[in-house]
């Protein structure tokens, strides 16, 4: 866990894992909660195995207005729901979230260094440099 938080960076607290709350009767878990006392918010972490869906990013929508409603205190800052996934389609992101969206945010997560192809695959740079090298032609 002190590596896990580490990589996210400075001012984490860590607060609870499975944080279970109930909502008329039912009963949710947030994956990871963390508190961040420079940007003095909550951070809620959702882990998911497979590929990103829309009912996901809405669950944590909910995860989001929960914290927002019920407990965040005075000189809080809204919570911030960020969803770690093995896939996930940008459109489906942008189609799901609000277009002013600052709160909840989808990332794909490598548990291992990428190779240099995949990096390569990942990042478009085929494309890149075939664009690189036909300005470089224009020239």
């Amino acid at each position: 866990m002190q590596k896990f938080l580490l990589e996210l960076g400075r001012g984490f607290s860590f607060v609870a894992r499975q944080k279970h709350f109930n909502v008329d009767g039912r009963h949710f878990y947030i994956d990871l909660v963390f508190y961040n006392y420079i940007l003095k918010c909550f951070v809620l972490i959702d882990l998911k195995t497979g590929d990103l869906t829309h009912q996901d990013i809405g669950q944590m929508q909910m995860y989001v207005n929960y914290y927002t409603r019920y407990q965040m205190t005075e000189g809080d800052n809204p919570p911030v729901g960020l969803l770690l996934c093995a896939q996930k389609s940008d459109t489906l992101v942008q189609l799901t979230l609000p277009e002013d969206n600052r709160q909840i945010y989808a990332a794909k997560y490598m548990p291992y260094m990428p190779t240099v192809e995949e990096l390569k695959r990942e990042l478009n740079l085929a494309e890149f440099e075939k664009l690189e090298d036909m300005q470089g032609d224009e020239r």
